[in-house]
């Protein structure tokens, strides 16, 4: 059976009926509660100067989560690597690390909205060389020991809690993300399934020989919400996705493919989407029977908005008709 995971962006857009603090409050709670139910991950991310109000701060939200839950591991996928100073994110990142028993993973990637790098005062076009030279240094700052960075002696403490290092993996979607991610000797977690980014990282690897890598294709449904009368339930989230999906296109650069995103004109197009699923019990298991085990059934339950009461309706109906079908007790 596929992993489960749950998504929260934090989206609240002016025509919905939630507020952000409604919004904020309801997606901590469906973080708790996917943690008691046996969930494999709860995941955030970033991206800034929205209307919408999208998570801007994704480290300091994977705290509160890492605080509101117990065993589930936070995936920040992703963090936009080259706005930040790698120095302070190594810093926060090996607190989670301890904090939270090891429980936060991290997506490092070069992001690509331009309003986002002149917020930040950083040129877009270095922001995959600065991507690997911040991770280099956050990797070399996790060892506690001294070393020298833009003529400063930097030393990070404490270590984390894992080693060699906390869980870091590479994002992106085309060949010099995965030939980066090569270099740098992490795993990669692309935003599309191109086969050849496999070929590309495994190249890349042997080049430098390193071994033991490995590229996490995205699998699965981006979207799915269980109920027993589909119609109605587009009726009522129909809109909410909709924007969702137009929204999340406009922010893609040319040549960039990523598999969240849907090229939708209306409900229908959505209705269409093999990355939607909107369906009753019966419908998601066999969703989640043609799966593999390596991919995801992703629940984004506050979509572009959507209102909690709705949202939590499915996750409800989830657990109590498609989890035990899924993943029986014992």
């Amino acid at each position: 059976m596929p992993l489960l995971t749950m998504r929260h962006d934090f989206r609240a857009p002016a025509f919905g009926a939630a507020s952000p603090a409604e919004i904020y409050g309801a997606a901590l709670d469906m973080f708790h509660w996917a943690d008691a139910q046996g969930w494999d991950f709860a995941v955030v991310s970033e991206h800034h100067g929205l209307d919408d109000g999208w998570l801007p701060a994704p480290l300091t939200l994977a705290a509160v989560v890492a605080g509101a839950t117990s065993r589930i591991p936070i995936f920040v996928s992703a963090l936009i690597v080259p706005l930040h100073d790698p120095v302070r994110v190594a810093e926060q990142l090996a607190v989670l690390d301890l904090a939270s028993g090891g429980r936060v993973w991290t997506v490092a990637a070069a992001g690509y909205r331009p309003e986002e790098f002149e917020m930040a005062g950083v040129e877009r076009t270095r922001r995959g060389r600065l991507l690997e030279e911040h991770v280099e240094v956050i990797l070399k700052a996790w060892t506690g020991e001294p070393f020298e960075w833009q003529g400063r002696t930097i030393r990070v403490t404490p270590k984390p809690l894992t080693q060699p290092h906390p869980t870091l993996m590479i994002g992106g979607g085309v060949e010099a993300a995965a030939r980066r991610a090569a270099r740098l000797r992490l795993p990669m977690m692309p935003m599309n399934t191109d086969p050849r980014l496999t070929e590309w990282y495994a190249d890349e690897a042997a080049k430098v020989g390193f071994e033991g890598g490995f590229v996490m294709v995205p699998e699965g449904p981006t979207y799915v919400h269980v109920t027993h009368d589909p119609e109605r339930t587009w009726d009522q989230i129909g809109e909410y996705l909709l924007y969702e999906a137009q929204t999340y296109a406009g922010f893609q650069t040319g040549g960039q493919v990523s598999t969240p995103m849907i090229a939708a004109a209306s409900v229908d197009d959505l209705k269409a989407s093999r990355q939607i699923v909107v369906g009753t019990p019966d419908e998601v298991v066999s969703v989640a029977e043609a799966v593999p085990p390596t991919g995801t059934m992703t629940f984004n339950p506050l979509a572009g908005g959507l209102p909690p009461e709705i949202a939590w309706e499915s996750l409800e109906l989830f657990a109590a008709e498609v989890m035990p079908r899924i993943r029986p007790a014992g």
